[in-house]
């Protein structure tokens, strides 16, 4: 038969050629860096959350109709989106933690808690619990960002007034003298107003790129922390004590709802994980589990907390009361982390007074010094 046909309405004649066999093209990779980021929700509504799935848990209400009667009227859509994910996930029989997880919106500390107390029948105390610990980290970090909230306003606004008055203000008094040979101080402010005006630009470009790395690149700022530990001893013993606070907080959440101490280890180091804890508290958490060393000797061998720390969980293990021992070490790190961040404040509030008067002096002293000692050079001139 021949590929040849005619048509009716014209006679004319198209071919029919076998069309070539067309494969999908391949989705492109998306670029890393112009993807969209998944945005955790804020520590605020999740305290409000877990307070509110507490409540109603323990009013007897069912744990798939709490999670849609919190959803339903919530402002953040989000939220909304994720706890109606995670209720339809409970209503086909999936596990609580398994619908936290496949959400994709929760740490694995959360989820590690969630599963203690769905397992151990206390869904509403673990809901309870990470209420309470979300308030904590809220607290220590409203105090921290006051602390650094000073300095980062105050110092750049004087670094500004000192530019401005050498940029603008004593080049003005230079062309009031440009009659005159500067000497002494006036010729040295005249001086450093010249080395100004040549590199501030730069130099100001290079401050801001300076703070934008550091606002991105964790290591950076880890190395930065770990600068400031070796060399002020308030800002170590302060760093300290709230990694500490915040990984026994966890271990202690964990394995009094439940979970062996094994996986809270695991579990917790999550909660340190942008620290250097995190390496040493996974590689304590084999060495307990596989070797089946102490927790104590395991914590003394490859972790770099206290010793107190190991010697209070030895008696823990020793008395089988690890949950009174953690539950102690935790509220002993946080007073010591609240009075720390007292003496840190004190602290930055000297340094930052010590940095204000510098730059204070500097304008004072390259802008309106010239001025003054003007008067007498032109009297002794004209003389």
């Amino acid at each position: 038969m021949s590929n040849a046909q005619t048509s009716a309405s014209g006679g004319l004649r198209r071919v029919n050629r076998p069309t070539a066999v067309q494969t999908p093209a391949k989705p492109k990779p998306q670029s890393t860096l112009f993807a969209q980021k998944i945005r955790p929700f804020k520590k605020k509504e999740l305290v409000q959350m877990f307070r509110s799935l507490a409540s109603m848990l323990r009013a007897q209400i069912n744990t798939a109709d709490a999670l849609k009667y919190y959803a339903y009227g919530h402002p953040n859509k989000e939220l909304v989106a994720a706890l109606n994910k995670i209720h339809e996930e409970v209503n086909k029989g999936v596990p609580i933690h398994d619908a936290f997880r496949a959400s994709e919106r929760f740490d694995e500390m959360t989820i590690g808690l969630i599963q203690a107390g769905g397992d151990a029948g206390q869904l509403d105390t673990a809901f309870a619990e990470l209420g309470k610990r979300i308030r904590s980290e809220l607290f220590f970090g409203k105090k921290i960002r006051k602390l650094i909230m000073m300095p980062c306003i105050v110092i750049p606004i004087l670094i500004g007034a000192f530019i401005a008055s050498q940029v603008k203000i004593v080049p003005q008094v230079e062309k009031m003298m440009s009659g005159m040979e500067p000497k002494g101080f006036v010729a040295l402010s005249f001086k450093i107003s010249h080395v100004v005006q040549d590199i501030w630009v730069p130099v100001v470009l290079t401050l801001i790129g300076i703070a934008i790395i550091i606002w991105k690149s964790d290591k950076v700022r880890n190395g930065i922390t770990n600068l400031a530990m070796a060399r002020v001893r308030v800002v170590r013993m302060m760093i300290m004590s709230l990694r500490q606070m915040t990984l026994l907080s966890t271990i202690k959440l964990l394995y009094s709802n439940g979970i062996n101490l094994a996986k809270s280890l695991r579990v917790a180091a999550n909660s340190v994980r942008k620290t250097p804890f995190y390496a040493e508290l996974i590689k304590a958490s084999e060495m307990y589990e596989k070797s089946g060393v102490p927790v104590s000797s395991a914590f003394a061998k490859y972790t770099s907390v206290d010793p107190q720390v190991v010697h209070m969980l030895a008696i823990g293990e020793k008395s089988a009361s690890l949950d009174v021992q953690l539950s102690m070490l935790s509220e002993m790190f946080e007073e010591d982390a609240e009075q720390l961040m007292d003496d840190f404040s004190q602290f930055v509030s000297f340094v930052v007074m010590i940095i204000a008067v510098l730059l204070i002096a500097a304008v004072f002293l390259g802008t309106f010094m010239p001025i003054f000692m003007m008067g007498p050079q032109m009297m002794q001139e004209a003389m």
